[in-house]
């Protein structure tokens, strides 16, 4: 087998079904490639488990002429050193623990969906998200919050209570929160004084997110530490349970991957 490197790669100039090999195809495998070891290495290390090496295979969309993952992530791709040592390989065989993979890729007899899940990695993680909001009329800000924690497969809940009209009820829903031995982040969302933030984060051991909503009379008001977009919110609340949460995390770097590949493909197509 001859192995090329990214040089020789880009000057064969491959056209596969009708898209030429260049550089920008080159990045995107490579940082996919990347982002895709980080992320089952992450989930091995769980059980410690070091991921040694793993093959990923690409290929082409012949209708959008796209670069995409054209193989299956599983025990048929990778080696495993379990606690670090060499000498206990795990190659292609299975591996049983939190995260249980009742059979290897190899033994299915068809690939479905029921079968496909009995492969899937599991997280015993949770945390929540909850959004308190100085009123209602701040509702639909805060459903955006709800819907980005979603995207991250976080539970968030909503609830509304002033820190000025009725701070005693403000810190009994904080305290509901604190003894039911979940990990929790709290996003205020109170515009103009931002008295809400404050007035959680002085009651209580747990994280908490200054989200006001923008408005164009009293935005610039605003305090600047408190973050102004819904997504970046929820965003910071997932990078916190992301510290203790595989899957979190690894939906947190699957993100940014993206991210970086829709700007890549973008600057390729303006350039043309």
């Amino acid at each position: 087998m001859t192995q090329w490197s990214e040089e020789q790669l880009i000057a064969a100039k491959l056209n596969c079904a009708g898209l030429v090999i260049g550089q920008a195809e080159v990045d995107i495998m490579s940082h996919s490639t990347a982002a895709i070891f980080e992320i089952v290495e992450k989930t091995w290390s769980t059980q410690d488990c070091t991921l040694v090496d793993m093959k990923i295979e690409f290929g082409v969309d012949v209708t959008k002429k796209e670069m995409v993952l054209a193989d299956g992530i599983d025990h048929d791709s990778w080696r495993l050193w379990p606690s670090g040592d060499k000498t206990q390989q795990k190659d292609k065989q299975v591996f049983t623990g939190l995260l249980t993979f009742i059979m290897t890729y190899r033994d299915l007899k068809e690939i479905t969906p029921e079968a496909m899940q009995m492969l899937l990695v599991t997280s015993d993680g949770q945390g929540q998200v909850v959004v308190l909001m100085g009123s209602i009329s701040d509702l639909v800000h805060c459903e955006k919050i709800q819907k980005s924690c979603a995207n991250y497969g976080i539970l968030c809940e909503l609830r509304v209570t002033s820190a000025h009209k009725g701070p005693d009820e403000t810190l009994r829903i904080k305290a509901e929160y604190e003894g039911d031995c979940i990990p929790t982040v709290f996003v205020a969302v109170a515009g103009r004084s931002n008295g809400l933030g404050p007035v959680l984060s002085g009651n209580t051991a747990y994280p908490v997110i200054n989200c006001p909503p923008l408005t164009a009379d009293w935005g610039a008001q605003d305090v600047w530490s408190s973050l102004r977009m819904p997504a970046a919110a929820a965003q910071f609340a997932a990078q916190i349970f992301g510290l203790n949460d595989h899957l979190v995390w690894s939906k947190l770097r699957s993100f940014t991957l993206n991210t970086w590949i829709s700007l890549k493909e973008a600057d390729e197509k303006l350039r043309v």
